[in-house]
């Protein structure tokens, strides 16, 4: 990932309504969620969460997919697995222990819990 790329993705994090949405959708899975029920669960009104998408769909963090009449949006994991590798790709300086707690954050997460289904 290039640092323009980096920029755009955390640029469009940097909004605590898209913020909610993108973590949303991340623990949505690859099931991803319908518009409609994002703005339930979110509280967003249809124009600002229709909006919201759109920023995030184009810093390249949310997929979207048509199913009937619904609009599927899922997280883009690839592109967030990106963008945190290039934040922690210069990490530690030659220091492992600053970055120990990251491997514990990443050890507990739910998606990397042992059995886990992903």
């Amino acid at each position: 990932m290039d640092a323009d790329t980096a920029v755009s993705a955390l640029s469009a994090l940097a909004h605590p309504g898209r913020l909610d949405v993108f973590r949303l959708l991340v623990r949505a899975g690859a099931d991803g969620m319908a518009a409609g029920d994002i703005a339930r669960a979110t509280g967003h009104k249809p124009q600002t969460l229709s909006g919201n998408l759109t920023i995030l769909g184009h810093a390249g963090l949310l997929a979207s997919r048509r199913d009937g009449r619904s609009i599927i949006y899922t997280a883009d994991y690839a592109h967030m697995t990106s963008l945190l590798g290039f934040l922690m790709e210069d990490c530690c300086g030659g220091a492992p222990e600053i970055c120990a707690p990251l491997v514990d954050v990443l050890t507990k997460s739910a998606c990397c819990q042992p059995g886990a289904v992903q």
